[in-house]
C-alpha cells in the first residue's frame, strides 16, 4: 500500500482504540499510552480527517508466563476456518466480547529483541553501520527508524542525515514492477511466474526489475510477496504470490530475493505473517483486524517456510502485516519477530510496518519492528525519542533498529554509486519533470519469456490449436482490447498508473474491504497486465491480445471480426475459430466475491452454441473455476493466461498460432465446486461473540490445495502441476541415492544464520529421472518430486498432519522432439525430508530403524500424473 492510498483510506475510516501485542515487560508507562489500570487513549490512524464509529473500550491485562515459550499456542474452539460470510463464535449479543484480556496468552511473549549479530556476509556492513550509529544522536537514529514525507512519488522516505553522509532511502512498491512513475516495464505477475515453474525466470525477472528500480533512486523494492500463500481461494492478493505450495513459493522468492539484491536493491518481503484474507484486514468501526490463529507445527512447514526461504537469500528487510496472529497485532507479535525471525532463523536485517499497520508504540519497539511507514509523531517520531528518555524502551533497542537499517544499506552497497533517492519517481506526473527512463532492451526477451511461460493450456481438442493461418477469425471478450485509458490522472473508471481497468465506486467497501466482500469479479473496461492495488504495474506500454491478433491477421490475410462488449454478440458460424476472451479481477482492499461469474461464462456458452471451435482464454487473477461451460462440445481449448504483463498480446498471439510451445503448470489446483476447497473465502465478523475480534482458525493445518484433494480424496477438475503442451513426454529410469557422508542425525545440530540452522540445507538424497519427448515439436517440460514422509510414533502425538505428498523438487528442461531425452536431478535437504518438532522445537528426520519407515519419492508431469515412484529409508 502506497502513503497516498494510506492517507486516502484514512480520510474515511474510522477506528477503535487498538490494543498492543503480546504483554510487554518493564513498569515504566509507554509514552502513548496511560499507566496500568487505566483504560487506554483512543488511538487512530495518522492523518485520519473523518471519525466514525464508537470506540470500545479495552482492558489490558498483562500475564506473566514463564517459561514453555518455545510453540505458538493451540488453536481456539471458537470461530471459524473461513467459509465465505461465516463468521465464528456464539450469535447471541449477550455473550459478545468487548475486551481482549480473552486472547492474553495465545502468543507468547519473547523479549528482549535480539541485536544483530553482524556473523558471515554481514560482518563487514555491520561493522560499518555500528560505526554509524556510534556518530549519531538519539534523533537522528530515530529518524532512521520513521518515514517522512518528500517531494517525491516514493511510497515511503527516510530522511537524509547529511552530516554523516546519509541520503536518505526511498521505498517504493511493488514485487510486480516500479508503479507511480513513468518510463518503466510491466512485469509478469508473482502469479504468473509461478505458472513457469521456472526458476531461471524468476531471477532473469527480478535482476531486471532490480535494474529499473535502482535506476529510478528506489532503495528498497516493496516485495516479492509470499503472504498471502493462497490460503483463502478467494483472497484479492493471491495474485502477487507465487503458490499455495510452499516449496514452490519458497524455490521463486529466493531467486527473486537474490537477483533483486544483487543489483543493489533491498527487497522488503511480505506480508509478514498470515496475511491471508483482505476482509477485516484493517480495524475499522470499533473492530480489531482479523486474528489468523495458527498453530506451532503449521506455521513453520507451511506459512514460515518461503519466509524461511527468503532469509537464506539474504533479504535485507522484512514488511510485518495488518492481520492479528493468535490475537496479537502482527507488528506488535514478538513471538513473530522476536522468536521466529530473529531468534530461531537469524535474521540480519530490519523489519518495516506496512502502511498504517502500526498501532502502538512502545509494544512495537520491543517486539522487534525496526521501521514504521508511512510514519509521523503518532506511535514513533518525537514519541519515540520520549520513550527513550523515559526508560520505556532502552535506548539499545534503537541502536539496534538504526544498525540493521544501516547494515542492509551498506550490504547492499548503496553508499557507492547508488543514484539519489527517489531522483527518478517525481511527485506529479501531470507537470514538467525529470525524465529518467529505466528501461532497458536487454530485457525485452525476459519480459517477452516471462510472459509466454506463465500461460497454461489445459484443454486442447485435436486441431484446435495451435491456429494455421485461419480464413475468418472472431473475437469476443470485454479482455481482449486494451482499457481505454493509461493515463497519470485519476478517473471514473479510468486506466492509471499503479491502478486497473476498474471504478472505485464498483466496491462496496472501499479500497481498503474492512467491512465486506465488495470487488466486481471482473475488469469490463479492459485487458488486466496485473492486478489492482499497491502491487500493480505501471506500464509505459503493452500491447493488448486484440492488438496482436490484429497484426497476425494483417500477415495471413485473414478476416477478422469482434465485440468487445455485447454479452450476446452475433456470431458467424463460418469462423474458422472463436475467441473468446475474459478475466477474474482481483485487488487489494477486497476479497473476490467468487471464484466465477455468470456473465463471462454465459459469454462463453453463448458463442460456442455458434461456433463449433470456441478456444476460451482467461486473464485470471486468482483461481478461476470453469465446470459451466468446460464440457461443451464445441469449447474445444481452455488457456489461463494469468497475468502476463506488459506483453500479454504478443505472447498469447505467439502461443495460439505455435510460434511458441506451451510449457506452464498450473500452480494451483482448479476445483469442479467451491465446496471442494479447504477455506473458499474470508472470515466475515458475525453478530456474536467474536464481532469485535474476528476469529480465522487455521485448523486445517497445512491441508491446503493440492494436499486437501489428496488427503479427502477429491478429483479436481485440473489438479495442480497440470499443463499441456503441442508436444508428449514420458518418465523413465529413476534413480535414488543417498548421500554416503551426509551426517543423518534425527535432528540439526548447526549453528543458526539466516534462514536457520546451516545444516537443513545438507543434500541427504539426489534422485535423477530421465524425460523423453515423444511427440513432433520441440517443447519444456516440468519435472516435479513429490515427497511423502512416513508416520511414526510421533504423529500420534501431533495428530495425523503429514499429507500424502508434497512438492519437494521441480526441473524445468527443454527436450528436443521425436525421441530427445533430458535428464532432470533432484537433490532433497534435511529440511526438505524432516518435520517439524513442537516438543523439541527443531526440524526432525524421520529415521527408518528397519521399521520400513521409508520415504516414498514419486517424479511425473503433475501432482496426480507420477509414473515413476521409489522409496528411500534414511
Amino acid at each position: 500500500m502506497s502513503s497516498a492510498e494510506y492517507h486516502k483510506v484514512n480520510a474515511t475510516a474510522s477506528t477503535g482504540e487498538h490494543v498492543s501485542g503480546d504483554s510487554v515487560p518493564g513498569d515504566s508507562p509507554s509514552p502513548d499510552a496511560k499507566p496500568q489500570g487505566g483504560s487506554w487513549i483512543a488511538r487512530h490512524f495518522p492523518f485520519i480527517k473523518t471519525k466514525k464509529g464508537v470506540a470500545i473500550t479495552v482492558v489490558v491485562i498483562l500475564l506473566i508466563i514463564g517459561g514453555g515459550l518455545a510453540g505458538l499456542a493451540a488453536l481456539p474452539k471458537k470461530g471459524s476456518k473461513g467459509t465465505a460470510g461465516q463468521g465464528g463464535g456464539s450469535n447471541d449479543p449477550e455473550y459478545s466480547i468487548t475486551h481482549d484480556e480473552h486472547f492474553y496468552g495465545q502468543s507468547p511473549p519473547v523479549y528482549p529483541s535480539p541485536n544483530m549479530t553482524g556473523t558471515g556476509a554481514w560482518a563487514d556492513s555491520f561493522k560499518k553501520a555500528r560505526d554509524m550509529v556510534g556518530r549519531m544522536t538519539l534523533d537522528e537514529k530515530v529518524y532512521l527508524t520513521t518515514g517522512s514525507s518528500s517531494n517525491t512519488s516514493c511510497s515511503g522516505f527516510i530522511r537524509p542525515i547529511s552530516r554523516l553522509g546519509f541520503p536518505g532511502m526511498c521505498l517504493s512498491d511493488a514485487g510486480n514492477g516500479l508503479r507511480n512513475t513513468d518510463f518503466v516495464s510491466s512485469w509478469p505477475s508473482g502469479l504468473h511466474v509461478g505458472a513457469s515453474w521456472n526458476k531461471s525466470l524468476a531471477h532473469q525477472r527480478g535482476t531486471g526489475m532490480g535494474n529499473e528500480f535502482r535506476k529510478k533512486g528506489v532503495n528498497i523494492l516493496l516485495g516479492p510477496v509470499v503472504g498471502p500463500m493462497g490460503r483463502v481461494v478467494l483472497s484479492g492478493r493471491n495474485w502477487e504470490g507465487f503458490s499455495p505450495d510452499p516449496y514452490l513459493s519458497g524455490a521463486l522468492v529466493y531467486e527473486t530475493v537474490q537477483a533483486v539484491q544483487d543489483i543493489g536493491v533491498i527487497t522488503s518481503v511480505k506480508h509478514y505473517i498470515a496475511n491471508e484474507q483482505e476482509s477485516n484486514r484493517m480495524p475499522a468501526n470499533g473492530m480489531e483486524s482479523v486474528s489468523s490463529n495458527i498453530d506451532d507445527k503449521t506455521m513453520h512447514e507451511y506459512y514460515l517456510w518461503p519466509f524461511q526461504d527468503s532469509l537464506r537469500a539474504g533479504t535485507g528487510n522484512i514488511m510485518c502485516s495488518y492481520n492479528r496472529l493468535n490475537n496479537s497485532y502482527g507488528c506488535a507479535n514478538s513471538k513473530s519477530l522476536n522468536g521466529l525471525l530473529k531468534t530461531e532463523l537469524g535474521f540480519e536485517g530490519f523489519v518495516v510496518s506496512d502502511w498504517g499497520a502500526q498501532h502502538a508504540g512502545v509494544a512495537t519497539a520491543l517486539a522487534g519492528m525496526d521501521m514504521t511507514m508511512p510514519g509521523g509523531d503518532d506511535y514513533w517520531g518525537t514519541k519515540l525519542v520520549d520513550a527513550v528518555k523515559n526508560g520505556s524502551v532502552p535506548e539499545s533497542r534503537v541502536d539496534d533498529m538504526a544498525t540493521r537499517i544501516l547494515a542492509s544499506w551498506y550490504q547492499m552497497g548503496q553508499d557507492k554509486d547508488f543514484p539519489t533517492p527517489g531522483i527518478g519517481m517525481a511527485s506529479d506526473l501531470t507537470k514538467p519533470h525529470n525524465i529518467v527512463d529505466a528501461r532497458n532492451s536487454t530485457f525485452r526477451s525476459a519480459l517477452f519469456e516471462g510472459a509466454v511461460e506463465g500461460h497454461v493450456l489445459v484443454k486442447n481438442t485435436p486441431n484446435a490449436l495451435p491456429l494455421n493461418s485461419p480464413k475468418m477469425l472472431s473475437v469476443f471478450g470485454y479482455s481482449a482490447k486494451n482499457p481505454d485509458h493509461n493515463s497519470p490522472t485519476i478517473g471514473s473508471s479510468a486506466w492509471v498508473f499503479g491502478a486497473e481497468s476498474f471504478s472505485y465506486d464498483e466496491f462496496s467497501g472501499g479500497f481498503f474491504g474492512n467491512a465486506a466482500v465488495g470487488n466486481t469479479p471482473i475488469a469490463f473496461n479492459g485487458t488486466l497486465y496485473s492486478g489492482g492495488g499497491s502491487g500493480a504495474s505501471s506500464q509505459s506500454l503493452a500491447i493488448s491480445p486484440f492488438e496482436a491478433i490484429v497484426n497476425r491477421a494483417y500477415e495471413d490475410g485473414t478476416a477478422l471480426f469482434w465485440d468487445f462488449h455485447n454479452g450476446n454478440p452475433a456470431v458467424d458460424p463460418a469462423s474458422d475459430a472463436c475467441l473468446v476472451i475474459g478475466n477474474a479481477y482481483a485487488t487489494e482492499g477486497a476479497d473476490r466475491p467468487g471464484a466465477r461469474d455468470d456473465y463471462t461464462d454465459g459469454l462463453i456458452k453463448h458463442v460456442a452454441d455458434q461456433c463449433n471451435n470456441t478456444i476460451v482464454v482467461f486473464h485470471n487473477a486468482g483461481i478461476r473455476l470453469v465446470d459451466q461451460f468446460i464440457d461443451h462440445p464445441n469449447v474445444t481449448a481452455l488457456i489461463f493466461a494469468h497475468l502476463p504483463g506488459e506483453a500479454s498480446g504478443k505472447a498469447l498471439v505467439s502461443l495460439l498460432y505455435g510460434d511458441s510451445n506451451f510449457s506452464g503448470k498450473l500452480p494451483y489446483t482448479v476445483a469442479r465446486n467451491e465446496s471442494d476447497y479447504a477455506v473458499l473465502g474470508p472470515v466475515l465478523p458475525d453478530a456474536g461473540m467474536f464481532r469485535k475480534f474476528p476469529q480465522s482458525n487455521f485448523s486445517e493445518g497445512a491441508f491446503l490445495d493440492y494436499r486437501h484433494f489428496d488427503a479427502k480424496n477429491i478429483t479436481p477438475r485440473y489438479e495442480f502441476g497440470f499443463g499441456l503442451s503441442y508436444t508428449t513426454f514420458s518418465y523413465a529410469n529413476l534413480s535414488i541415492e543417498k548421500v554416503a557422508d551426509a551426517n543423518t542425525n534425527e535432528y540439526p545440530t548447526g549453528e543458526i544464520r539466516e534462514g536457520g540452522q546451516v545444516d537443513l540445507w545438507d543434500v541427504l538424497v539426489r534422485v535423477k529421472a530421465e524425460v523423453i519427448n515423444k511427440g513432433g515439436r520441440d517443447g519444456a517440460e516440468v519435472s516435479q518430486l513429490y515427497l511423502g514422509i512416513p508416520k511414526d510414533d510421533e504423529d500420534e502425538r501431533e495428530g495425523d498432519k503429514t499429507p500424502v505428498r508434497q512438492l519437494r523438487g521441480f526441473d524445468k528442461v527443454f527436450v528436443s522432439a521425436n525421441g530427445g531425452k533430458k535428464t532432470v536431478e533432484f537433490e532433497l535437504t534435511r529440511r526438505d525430508l524432516s518435520v517439524w518438532d513442537t516438543l523439541r522445537q527443531k526440524w526432525r528426520l524421520k529415521k527408518g530403524g528397519g521399521g520400513g519407515k521409508k520415504y516414498v519419492v514419486e517424479v511425473g508431469g503433475s501432482s496426480r500424473d507420477l509414473p515413476l515412484k521409489g522409496a528411500v529409508e534414511i
